[in-house]
């Protein structure tokens, strides 16, 4: 025998060789539970910020005590969790604002599968600013994700990014309309970059028209991308708490192109809150031919209309974070491709 020629033996040694690297890559693409947020110990998972909006709004943060009080944050319908403001009281356009709640999560992430499901947000009511997002330390250096935002009549969801320098997206390879491709927090008015969703019903009354549903974003290395599901066309698999992206088609958002992801992202907690006004809502005020006809500024009208804001309200069934990790047996995924409109 050609003592150049592998033997049997060192055959099958490559193959062994070549069926665990290729065996652990496959293992490694699957998304794990990490965390899950809902219930009656949700609010223990996140803090309540009291302390001034860094944009500027016409709002009152209050803490999970006087929340609790007022009812302002607590139990919702059907074992969700409800986030409101207060809408009974008329103010002076000097007072310290309409009393709200931000909360931010206690538990930081790089990267992860981020499913949430909500039933109702406060969007597409003049005068307000309704945000579901994340954001690390010292920003914008850490990066910030927009997944749910919006100002006063909008309907279309805005989805954006916030970084410092050097990162720009392409826009391809989503749904929605991209808006900017520079997202660099500093520039812009701080608009960074940003894709307006291609369906009314993810946001606002339409979105709350169906129940809501579900927004999932995938964050890795190489890109953040954002799904929008409706409540009737949830993916048997987020319902069956094995998520897999690769299934769910093309993202209402895709964030990728000339930005190095890892070096702009990172540690991130996860915020919801209600604000009013501001640095966009106010400044947008007069070019929304709905508010500005209730209104001469944005101010004027949440400090004297509260009874406008009786729907600027969260109901939050849950917020599931997937990280990866090895590959779960055969036997625990649920085999189809139908979809269920369940709350996850």
């Amino acid at each position: 025998m050609n003592s150049m020629t592998p033997s049997f033996s060192n055959l099958w040694h490559y193959v062994l060789l070549i069926l665990l690297i290729f065996g652990s890559s496959a293992a490694a693409s699957t998304y794990n539970l990490d965390t899950k947020l809902a219930g009656s110990s949700f609010f223990d998972n996140f803090n309540f910020y009291t302390g001034p909006d860094p944009t500027n709004g016409f709002v009152n943060y209050v803490s999970a005590a006087e929340a609790a009080t007022l009812g302002l944050a607590g139990p919702g319908p059907n074992g969700a969790m409800y986030i409101g403001v207060d809408h009974s009281t008329t103010l002076s356009t000097s007072a310290p604002g309409r009393k709200s709640v931000r909360i931010s999560s206690k538990k930081s992430w790089t990267h992860g599968l981020f499913i949430a499901d909500i039933a109702h947000m406060p969007g597409g009511i003049c005068g307000t600013w309704p945000a579901f997002w994340s954001f690390g330390p010292n920003w914008p250096n850490s990066g910030e994700i927009d997944v749910i935002e919006g100002v006063n009549s909008n309907h279309d969801n805005l989805m954006s990014l916030h970084t410092s320098s050097d990162c720009t997206v392409a826009g391809s390879g989503q749904t929605g309309t991209l808006q900017s491709n520079n997202c660099d927090g500093n520039l812009n008015g701080n608009a960074g970059c940003g894709s307006t969703a291609s369906t009314d019903s993810s946001y606002g009354a339409s979105f709350n028209a169906i129940s809501g549903g579900v927004y999932a974003t995938e964050w890795t290395s190489q890109y953040i991308k954002i799904w929008f599901f409706p409540r009737s066309n949830i993916p048997q698999d987020i319902t069956n708490g094995v998520p897999d992206p690769e299934t769910w088609g093309t993202p209402q958002a895709n964030f990728q192109g000339s930005c190095d992801i890892a070096s702009h992202f990172a540690n991130h907690n996860l915020i919801f809150d209600t604000t009013f006004c501001g640095d966009w809502a106010a400044n947008v005020w007069s070019s929304d031919p709905v508010c500005k006809s209730k209104a001469p500024t944005c101010v004027s009208y949440v400090a004297s209309n509260p009874s406008a804001f009786i729907d600027a309200y969260w109901i939050i069934n849950s917020v599931k974070v997937y990280t990866l990790g090895p590959a779960a047996s055969s036997t625990s995924k649920k085999p189809g491709s139908s979809t269920k409109a369940t709350n996850i």
